[in-house]
């Protein structure tokens, strides 16, 4: 019966999720496909290296004109973590506290179904959230093989599972508050906060020098911050982002547990 409830939540998410999904494939092919314009371009290396502190508030360090540092500065340090984020951390605050508001998860929560098999289902769903967006991108980005962008078939895996991973964690952290609080707005407001001091605190700290040990609580830095475009995903990152994700879905089952259902 818990598969139904997935089942049920991804029907309903169907249009949305390919929508999204068509939408980062056709940027990131532009992306792929203008990168031989602006490959010999200096100035975009000039500008970041005397203006490095804005150019890491975009997600760009490094050499701009390098395959990794363009597909860093207009893809996997910005835009494509932001259409996940919306995607988990959307669904995450509404699968539980935004039922509850809406007067349907009373009807949920009667099905044979236990609350910990409930949110087990949501979760799944969560994560299935980030995964065509990430996917799209990464088959477009394969494509710039053929635009003189070439990028290790390993590093591309790896940073898109960090994507992934991005999105499961505080999309796990926006249930949880939902759970907890079952208010949708309040878990949207803490999660987006969250996500936003977190990618301020990974891009900026290889320009602010008081910001860099505090990057090792950032979930952007362990998943796309770091260079993983260049370098690939590594294990401790991988046991670090999927430990909170796991810690954060055990927390869930003890609020909704609690939750007073309307």
């Amino acid at each position: 019966m818990s598969t139904d409830i997935a089942r049920l939540d991804l029907r309903l998410r169907r249009r949305s999720l390919l929508g999204y999904a068509l939408g980062m494939a056709a940027y990131a092919f532009v992306v792929v496909a203008i990168y031989p314009t602006f490959k010999d371009d200096a100035g975009l290396d000039r500008f970041s290296a005397q203006s490095s502190t804005v150019a890491a508030l975009f997600g760009a360090s490094g050499s701009l004109t390098s395959p990794s540092g363009w597909l860093d500065a207009n893809l996997y340090g910005n835009f494509l973590p932001l259409v996940v984020l919306l995607l988990t951390i959307g669904y995450g605050a509404g699968c539980i506290a935004g039922q509850d508001e809406d007067l349907t998860l009373a009807m949920v929560a009667t099905l044979p179904v236990s609350r910990r098999g409930v949110v087990l289902a949501k979760f799944a769903v969560m994560c299935l959230q980030a995964l065509p967006v990430s996917v799209a991108t990464a088959l477009c980005v394969l494509a710039g093989r053929g635009f003189d962008l070439p990028v290790a078939a390993g590093d591309l895996v790896g940073v898109t599972v960090g994507a992934l991973l991005l999105g499961v964690d505080l999309g796990a952290l926006a249930m949880l508050v939902g759970a907890w609080t079952g208010s949708r707005g309040t878990a949207l407001g803490v999660t987006s906060a969250v996500a936003a001091a977190s990618y301020l605190v990974s891009s900026l700290a290889p320009a602010v020098d008081w910001l860099r040990p505090a990057r090792v609580l950032s979930p952007f830095y362990w998943s796309v911050g770091d260079g993983q475009v260049a370098d690939g995903l590594g294990a401790g990152s991988v046991l670090a982002l999927g430990g909170v994700a796991l810690a954060l879905l055990a927390l869930t089952v003890m609020a909704f547990e609690r939750l007073d259902i309307h």
